[in-house]
């Protein structure tokens, strides 16, 4: 017998006391978000009990500015905006911070996102859970659970700045040794926060402040034009054939 996600929904949230289960339709996709005390405890739950063997995927988010509008595209009567709100997301110099990001500064802004297969039930489940400290976001390590969310944690460290506790080996994986911050944090500046030069004086690479201006870049916008069709229909009214003489 198939068991429906709402029947699963139910079930899940029998187990796991605090958490919130959300189904979201018509993808028919689970989400279970659970406090961060909890989700060591729940995963190897979800494994061994529930039978999700498989983690696919572990993802870093930041929740800084989300739910704003960076791109305003309404039609006026002066014509199609593309303005761009001047300290939106990245595009900002080093110690500013994004618009509305003072209005955020109570709500939690760091999360992981594990992405579980189930086999043996042909099921799939997206697991959530935010970190409690904006400051120093700290979740508990899988790998001792599923030993591929090893690279996936180090991303998600080397991204975001998430602290996974209890990984084997917590290093950056994709940017530099002496890389500076997290380029994948809302408020990480588009322009970087040290550019790197060779500097002939000293025979060796340097770091030093960014040496260019925060830049916005407009994206093409494709607009309707009524000229198109109405060459095309004049066009097509001068192929009809006239009237031939008898």
């Amino acid at each position: 017998m198939i068991e429906t996600l709402q029947s699963i929904a139910d079930r899940l949230s029998a187990a796991f006391n605090g958490s919130h289960v959300e189904i979201a339709e018509p993808r028919g996709e689970l989400t279970l978000t659970l406090p961060a005390a909890d989700l060591h405890a729940a995963c190897h739950a979800l494994r061994d009990e529930f039978g999700f063997e498989m983690l696919v995927d572990v993802a870093g988010i930041d929740y800084l500015t989300f739910g704003q509008d960076e791109w305003q595209t309404d039609v006026s009567s002066e014509g199609f905006s593309r303005g761009v709100d001047g300290a939106a997301a990245g595009r900002f110099k080093r110690g500013e911070l994004p618009n509305g990001a003072a209005e955020q500064a109570d709500e939690l802004r760091y999360a992981a996102v594990y992405h579980l297969l189930s086999v043996q039930h042909n099921l799939r489940l997206r697991v959530r859970s935010f970190a409690p400290d904006n400051s120093l976001p700290v979740l508990p390590s899988v790998t001792d659970i599923w030993p591929g969310a090893n690279w996936f944690e180090r991303e998600a460290f080397d991204l975001f700045g998430i602290i996974f506790e209890g990984h084997p080996d917590l290093r950056r994986i994709l940017t530099d040794y002496g890389f500076v911050g997290h380029p994948f944090r809302k408020d990480f500046p588009l322009i970087g926060n040290v550019e790197v030069r060779y500097d002939e004086s000293q025979r060796r690479v340097i770091y030093q402040p960014v040496s260019i201006e925060p830049r916005v870049g407009v994206p093409r916008v494709i607009r309707d034009d009524a000229r198109y069709e109405t060459a095309a229909g004049e066009q097509a009214q001068r192929r009809i054939p006239g009237r031939q003489a008898g």
